[in-house]
């Protein structure tokens, strides 16, 4: 199934079944008017959303209409609780020295934005991005096994969380480590794992991950090959000492490879979708010479499957200015 939440004026929006293809959609009203209904009580609510999900597939769904990915929202516009880990070996470039609790960070969850979001970076500010997948969870018991917890992925999208930095610190990984979390961008749409198909396996998603900046391929990388933890493994360090309830959020950003020798010295062929990452990179190889989001600039990020469709819908966000304000999705 693939769900989104259309803006409506309120702060929920309202809840879509959108259609394979992403080129129809249905609302939902009559089963659950919000995704996090259909979170907190999946067992009885998930079969009604597939029969609709399967009559608008096959072109029965009476009320159908050509889908916008430009009215949505984030799928969970706001969730009980956000983290992020980090998953892959080449993040811990990225980490205070030693300082393994940062694996898994805390986020806000009350103001989650949509793929089509205009992005604000306080003044004095780098504003950066990592790109990647998120998992929405149902409920966890506490020290659940990963087995359990991976059973307990309900959904999948895709996710950017934006970080603020010092956009005059050199790189490297201590000039990053003090960074705040800003906000999260998701995908359109969020799909159940069924809808990978063969892509979904081990608790892994094996699809790649691109990502453009201002139109250009920063990175094409492969979100299963090198990742640390699994979903399972991820979600049960997050269920580790407390219970997790339905509608929390878990990302896995950015999605990255280890680099690979050259003769010049190290080099990254898929990319980053991280700037942070790229600005390490490059202070690897003698001088940093991108730099962090700009007035204009725009990202976009997309994961196809193998016959080249779109499983999410792109995030396709635009920096729209720095100011003083904090950065929100107005």
């Amino acid at each position: 199934m693939k769900f989104a939440s259309y803006h409506d004026g309120s702060r929920d929006g309202q809840l879509l079944v959108v259609s394979r293809d992403l080129s129809q959609a249905h609302y939902a009203t009559h089963i659950a008017t919000r995704l996090q209904q259909v979170l907190d009580d999946w067992n009885f609510l998930a079969p009604a959303m597939q029969d609709l999900y399967d009559a608008l597939n096959a072109g029965r769904a009476r009320h159908a209409f050509a889908f916008d990915a430009k009215r949505c929202l984030a799928p969970l516009p706001r969730a009980y609780q956000v983290a992020q880990v980090y998953a892959y070996p080449s993040h811990q470039a990225l980490l205070p020295a030693g300082d393994a609790a940062a694996t898994l960070l805390q986020g806000a969850g009350d103001n989650l934005l949509g793929a089509h979001a205009e992005l604000h970076c306080g003044a004095g500010c780098g504003l950066d991005f990592e790109a990647g997948v998120a998992a929405f969870t149902g409920d966890l018991p506490a020290a659940c096994s990963t087995e359990r917890a991976l059973a307990g992925v309900r959904l999948l999208s895709l996710a950017c969380s934006l970080w603020q930095r010092d956009a005059d610190s050199p790189a490297g990984g201590a000039a990053v480590a003090p960074a705040s979390w800003a906000a999260t961008v998701f995908s359109p749409v969020a799909v159940t794992p069924d809808e990978l198909g063969e892509a979904w396996a081990r608790g892994r998603v094996q699809l790649a991950l691109q990502c453009q900046l201002n139109a250009r391929v920063l990175g094409c990388c492969e979100a299963g090959e090198d990742v640390r933890l699994t979903w399972g493994a991820a979600l049960a360090a997050l269920a580790a000492s407390r219970a997790v309830r339905a509608g929390s959020v878990l990302l896995a950003a950015p999605v990255s490879h280890p680099p690979q020798d050259a003769a010049q010295g190290p080099v990254w062929p898929r990319g980053f979708c991280s700037l942070a990452e790229l600005r390490a990179a490059e202070s690897l190889q003698g001088a940093t010479v991108s730099t962090y989001l700009q007035p204009g600039d725009s990202v976009r990020l997309d994961m196809r499957d193998g016959a080249g469709h779109s499983v999410f819908g792109a995030i396709a966000a635009q920096v729209a200015a720095v100011g003083p304000e904090s950065l929100d999705g107005a």
